[in-house]
């Protein structure tokens, strides 16, 4: 096996959860190379690196067998757009704070390598959307949103499906979220969560000015076509963690993108396992002391 590692370091900080991951890697003989930011902190930053043979990721390629996040949410997402279309199936590893896509505990890792050298786990395929605007194709794991810019107004947003006018939301802005990304923007706004095998989309309005404009659970087969209206000349579009500034004259369309991002899934870390950890549900506080 081959894996490429994907991580955010802090240079304040020893980084001992990386070498943790680096050591387990060396003792059960698999190769693996880092991302090429993280690699530059290292070598800065250590001089014994030398002992695990590892090199920058200049760019990724299918001669990976997987790819391990290791941090957040946040660097899934980034590890993601990596990804991109190759089917490269993803492992997220948690260094202990809230989050969905991350769900694996990196203290578990070894267990972790033991179950896949023996197949023990699944692959969930998770949605990706796009977005074309103004000759600009962008694609996001959880949402793609537009919003107002340089102003406190409202702004129009004229939405279509199929070609089909369906809404005009007067909102601070609209977001349109994936199965995965429905635990995330869209659910602090309102929006209902979605298993992630569903096939479907949500569009959720951002503090909109109509208390009957409420979130739509649509199919993802749909393609969408967002028109902008407002005071002023641009108006923000972003895909997950990327931000565009779009002329206020300029349309947006979303649709479903033909590939999907493969991630693994244990059945100890499932996502019902951590939608129930992390919302705890079926915690009574009252008994707790």
């Amino acid at each position: 096996m081959r894996f490429a590692l994907f991580t955010k370091l802090d240079p304040e900080e020893n980084n001992e959860h990386i070498f943790s991951v680096f050591n387990s890697l060396k003792k059960n003989n698999i190769d693996f190379d880092i991302d090429s930011e993280s690699y530059k902190l290292i070598s800065k930053k250590f001089d014994d690196i030398s002992n695990f043979n590892f090199n920058p990721i200049k760019k990724l390629t299918n001669e990976y067998d997987y790819v391990v996040s290791i941090g957040g949410d946040g660097t899934i997402l980034r590890s993601a757009n990596e990804i991109g279309k190759l089917s490269i199936p993803i492992i997220g590893l948690n260094r202990g704070r809230l989050g969905f896509l991350a769900n694996s505990a990196i203290e578990n890792f070894e267990s972790i390598l033991e179950k896949l050298k023996e197949s023990m786990f699944k692959i969930s395929e998770r949605t990706i959307i796009q977005v074309e605007f103004e000759g600009n194709k962008e694609s996001a794991l959880n949402e793609i949103s537009v919003s107002r810019k340089n102003t406190t107004s409202l702004i129009t947003i004229d939405t279509k499906l199929n070609d089909q006018y369906l809404n005009t939301y007067w909102a601070d802005g609209l977001i349109i979220s994936t199965p995965t990304g429905s635990t995330g923007y869209s659910l602090s706004c309102g929006g209902p969560i979605i298993m992630p095998d569903s096939k479907n989309l949500v569009l959720t309005p951002i503090a909109p000015h109509n208390l009957n404009a409420r979130p739509l659970v649509i199919s993802d087969e749909k393609k969408i076509e967002i028109s902008i209206n407002g005071r002023e000349n641009e108006y923000f579009v972003s895909a997950d963690s990327k931000i565009f500034s779009v002329n206020i004259n300029s349309k947006i369309y979303i649709s479903k993108a033909p590939h999907f991002l493969k991630m693994v899934e244990f059945e100890d870390d499932s996502y019902i396992n951590t939608l129930r950890e992390k919302l705890m549900w079926g915690k009574d506080k009252r008994t707790e002391q």
